[in-house]
């Protein structure tokens, strides 16, 4: 009896020992797929950014080209004038997603540490705000945006005394900021959401420290919320980043010039062809080594603070 029972408790720990082998195996395959899966287009895009027209006709070549030359990127760099449309991303679009960022953040705090009347509307509103699609939002914005008007102060001035003070906004910085201080869009109410997770679990210990000392409330903000929220702003950084860096509806939309480096990747056939560059073989390594340099600034910023961006979802967690 002693012996039947020695001999099952072995052939359990047998079977925990094969059931954990065959697990670390399984998500070994899985992980390789997903990277394969990911990196694959990477690889293609970089690959063929080598090529040359020779390389294309020679099927046998599939990753790595006999013959490698950096001549399309002149041609990328060229054609998608990529110094003045980088320029001109990083003022309209990134200063965008820093002012995101600040706004959300502090709005965050108090929709997470206040109770107030209507605080159950802001949460709808929230939702809302998560939920319809700023695609719906276009036609009303470029109309706003064409004479700006605030609270409609300007436009009943307009009718009592004939002096139109609105302003045009479109084709300035302001299409692209006015949204980020509003609040306005999916990925506004995506960085509220994840802030508000992250400020739920904050210790309020910290905070009543802070209050007893005579720290009012943007003091405790700025000295203790956002200080503790540095592993989070990782993750929300890189979100705004790559949102505001591939946006290119919303500049299509209200500038007419001095576009971002995201709308001339949209363009990218038509700029080939502008600068002289009409053969097949040219244009797919042109449009591979735009496509390329497009990414590498975001590629970039995310493997240095992958680390930290990795801590970041970790910390995330989603409360009620």
């Amino acid at each position: 009896m002693f012996r039947n029972r020695s001999n099952s408790i072995l052939n359990r720990r047998r079977e925990k020992k094969a059931t954990a082998f065959l697990y670390s195996v399984f998500r070994m395959v899985l992980l390789i797929s997903i990277g394969y899966l990911v990196l694959y287009p990477v690889i293609v895009m970089i690959s063929g950014s080598l090529k040359t027209p020779a390389a294309y006709i020679d099927r046998s070549i599939i990753y790595i080209p006999k013959s490698v030359t950096t001549e399309y990127y002149g041609v990328a760099i060229k054609a998608i004038d990529y110094f003045n449309s980088l320029k001109s991303t990083l003022i309209n679009q990134m200063v965008s997603a820093v002012l995101e960022i600040a706004v959300c953040s502090f709005i965050a705090y108090g929709m997470a540490r206040f109770d107030f009347k209507g605080k159950s509307i802001f949460n709808f509103l929230l939702i809302l705000i998560i939920l319809v699609p700023t695609q719906m939002l276009i036609i009303p914005m470029m109309m706003n945006y064409s004479k700006f008007d605030i609270f409609g102060i300007f436009g009943l001035l307009n009718k009592l005394t004939g002096i139109d003070l609105r302003i045009n906004l479109l084709n300035t910085v302001w299409t692209f900021y006015l949204p980020s201080i509003l609040g306005v869009g999916l990925r506004a109410g995506i960085i509220i959401y994840i802030y508000i997770q992250f400020f739920k679990g904050l210790p309020k210990e910290l905070e009543e420290a802070a209050w007893i000392d005579g720290a009012g409330l943007f003091r405790t903000f700025f000295s203790i919320a956002i200080p503790s929220s540095s592993v989070v702003f990782t993750t929300v950084s890189i979100f705004a980043m790559v949102w505001h860096w591939n946006e290119y509806f919303e500049p299509i939309m209200f500038m007419s010039k001095n576009f971002p480096l995201s709308v001339k990747i949209y363009e990218l056939e038509n700029l080939i062809e502008a600068i002289g560059v009409y053969d097949t073989y040219p244009q797919y390594s042109t449009k591979k080594a735009a496509c390329f340099i497009f990414i590498l600034p975001v590629l970039a910023v995310y493997l240095i603070l992958q680390k930290k961006f990795v801590k970041s979802i970790d910390r995330v967690g989603i409360t009620g």
